[in-house]
């Protein structure tokens, strides 16, 4: 049985980077009513929302499905250059802000040509008027570093409040990469959703590298989580740590997360028993907002709670874990500093790994599970009466 309830609730408040001083058990909070809106699926990765409330949803081994009131059903699209191996496949997802007038849509993919992997991509697709096929419309970047094995493959895509499209990228288990401002891996891109291109104001624009002037941070292992703070526009990330210290990151443009398992380009083991935010060899590293400790929880999909109807919840910052099979609802004040994290019982070992964590347009939570056999689309509410 997994360390839960009060034992675990310490771990969490004590793996906070916060002052303890600033970190305090919450109230208690109101229940969390869950919905399975789609079953039968295999790795759902990502939810981008449609008009009228349908849903995509993406799956791991390259297959696109839509949602809607009678389940999930298969959308028609030429996947078969998906390379689904290991940690790699149909990954993240965004609907186009203009999808009603466009009706495209962007996802990320490993890619391979011949039986071998090429790279990690993000292509455009439209999807048919009547929502049975999609048709690709472009590569819109190509070129992030990609590993045979699949490890390391995250590319989590979110819109900003600028339009910006974020990206989120692994390091592919190589020593150097999260280093490389050459690479586009182990980095949060910051590009154009119509062309790919870097944009004006990203932090290393003057560089003749293109590669790096689409990088907005960089030194970080394998992010999974992207998600924008409404009204703020503050940028938050989750990442996977090794064995330890998965870490909730608020974004700062240019910014080095510390990560560097080649330890100076000394190592090319990837030596991961490195910290992950090594300020020792990096002084002016982004230390994190929270991290798990000494325990990994893979912590996934992060959104923020929107709406009045989530009452005292409302504001909170809501991150899922594969290992860890949990969701985490963290405090943040108005710094962008975490003050205090809850763990719903709701999700308590119930729905297995969790994957992605979307707030749709009418404020609901959804989230995806993870454990590759008959897996879930959850939708989640205030419990009435709450």
């Amino acid at each position: 049985m997994r360390r839960i309830g009060i034992v675990l609730f310490a771990l969490l408040l004590s793996a906070c980077t916060s002052s303890p001083a600033a970190v305090r058990q919450q109230p208690e909070q109101p229940n969390l009513h869950v919905d399975v809106v789609a079953s039968g699926l295999e790795h759902g990765w990502d939810v981008g929302f449609l008009p009228e409330g349908k849903l995509l949803v993406t799956q791991r081994p390259g297959r696109l499905s839509l949602v809607d009131g009678t389940g999930a059903h298969d959308v028609t699209a030429d996947l078969s250059d998906v390379y689904a191996r290991g940690e790699g496949g149909l990954m993240g997802l965004v609907v186009h802000p203009d999808f009603a007038r466009t009706r495209r849509f962007t996802v990320c993919q490993t890619h391979q040509e011949n039986g071998r992997p090429v790279d990690i991509r993000l292509t455009t697709w439209t999807l048919s008027p009547d929502e049975r096929s999609a048709t690709r419309v472009q590569d819109l970047l190509t070129g992030l570093p990609v590993n045979p094995s699949g490890r390391h493959s995250g590319c989590r895509p979110a819109l900003a409040a600028d339009g910006a499209l974020l990206v989120g990228t692994g390091d592919t288990a190589r020593s150097t990469i999260a280093q490389d401002r050459h690479s586009l891996g182990g980095k949060v891109l910051r590009i154009d959703l119509e062309t790919g291109a870097p944009l004006p104001d990203n932090p290393f624009i003057s560089s003749t590298d293109p590669n790096e002037q689409r990088i907005y941070t960089y030194g970080h292992r394998n992010v999974q989580g992207v998600t924008v703070r409404p009204g703020s526009g503050q940028i938050f990330t989750a990442e996977h740590g090794p064995t330890f210290d998965d870490e909730v990151n608020l974004l700062r443009a240019g910014g080095n997360y510390g990560w560097d398992p080649s330890k100076g380009g000394t190592d090319s083991s990837y030596d991961e028993s490195v910290p992950m935010t090594d300020t020792t060899r990096f002084p002016d590293a982004v230390g994190p907002l929270w991290t798990s400790g000494q325990i990994t929880e893979a912590i996934c999909g992060a959104a923020f709670l929107t709406g009045s109807q989530w009452g005292p919840l409302e504001g909170k910052l809501a991150v899922v874990a594969l290992k860890g099979q949990k969701m985490l609802l963290f405090d943040v004040d108005s710094a962008g500093k975490i003050t205090g994290v809850t763990l719903p019982p709701e999700f308590d070992d119930k729905y297995g790994r969790l994957r992605a964590a979307r707030t749709a347009p009418d404020g609901a939570l959804y989230v995806t599970t993870s454990d590759g056999s008959d897996d879930k689309v959850l939708r989640i509410t205030p419990a009435p009466g709450s």
